[in-house]
């Protein structure tokens, strides 16, 4: 009993994070920085045999449950999992995620669905799940791994796209939904990271359109090529995820490497400049008698 009620406490101590995706890449370095930082880091994935290496080294503040975050039942089964052992989730980390490079047309409706499933619905359906958790507690952190590829996005990857760009809106509206309730949420937005998301796990079209050659081959060959070479480190990356998680005021979104600051800073410059262009018109709808108010404002 004293040895529970020690265990108990020793917990309390240490922040708990729910990671998915944590078998590889951004996931994988933000599990380890966790558990270097003496916190306790559950890791949600599908083959436990690739955190093999982190349960060792780590294993008294581990703890792996078995999840494909697009399978209802497995999302469940694995927080329950994890409140049986430690009875509460102080950060979720949705990691989870697939790339993909095509023309829209050359990607069938399935493939299609099977992109926003795995990343967009399963991050909503994941923390719909943890809310209640996090309620009780009065406190926690949600982060959710987007990409400056959502917030800016270029031909072939449309399908990426969609569910970036779906997932920032979900999770800027989640931020003013909870952040009175004591919880936080946090968009990472990365550019490049030496990971495997140009590899072999990114999906490719069932498809092939000569049309869209001169669009997608130059950046399929820049794509793969690139693999193994990004200038972004991973661990470092989440070296500052979790500095900015456990700041006091978490940025809403937190942009990582130069390529991407660089890619949303030209963007706003468009933007501005077609914002200016067609201001004057784009105002001039209102009826002649309306009194102007404010969206969002009483």
């Amino acid at each position: 009993m004293l040895l529970l009620i020690l265990f108990n406490l020793s917990c309390k101590m240490k922040k708990v994070y729910f990671i998915t995706g944590a078998s590889s890449g951004l996931g994988k370095a933000i599990a380890l920085q966790t558990l270097k930082n003496g916190n306790i880091a559950i890791l949600a994935v599908r083959n436990r045999e690739k955190v093999a290496d982190i349960v060792t080294t780590f294993k008294d503040n581990t703890l792996v449950v078995s999840l494909d975050v697009t399978n209802e039942k497995e999302r469940q089964e694995a927080i329950q999992t994890a409140i049986a052992k430690f009875s509460r989730i102080d950060v979720l980390v949705n990691c989870a995620g697939r790339g993909d490079l095509g023309a829209l047309e050359e990607f069938s409706s399935q493939q299609i669905r099977a992109q926003m499933e795995i990343n967009f619905f399963a991050t909503i359906e994941l923390t719909r799940l943890v809310l209640p958790i996090m309620r009780r507690q009065k406190s926690g952190n949600i982060v959710n791994v987007s990409s400056i590829g959502g917030r800016v996005n270029i031909g072939g990857f449309s399908l990426y796209g969609a569910a970036k760009y779906a997932l920032e809106g979900f999770s800027e509206a989640l931020y003013h939904e909870v952040k009175p309730l004591g919880i936080r949420v946090t968009i990472v937005e990365p550019g490049a990271l030496r990971t495997h998301f140009a590899g072999a796990g990114n999906l490719r079209p069932e498809n092939h359109i000569v049309d869209y050659d001169d669009t997608i081959v130059p950046l399929r060959n820049y794509l793969y090529g690139s693999d193994g070479k990004q200038q972004g480190d991973p661990e470092k990356a989440a070296k500052v995820i979790i500095k900015a998680i456990n700041d006091k005021e978490p940025p809403l979104r937190l942009v990582l490497g130069k390529d991407a600051y660089d890619l949303l800073e030209a963007k706003r410059t468009e933007e501005k400049e077609e914002l200016n262009k067609w201001r004057p018109l784009g105002e001039a709808i209102a009826f002649d008698d309306a009194e102007f108010v404010a969206i969002g404002k009483n």
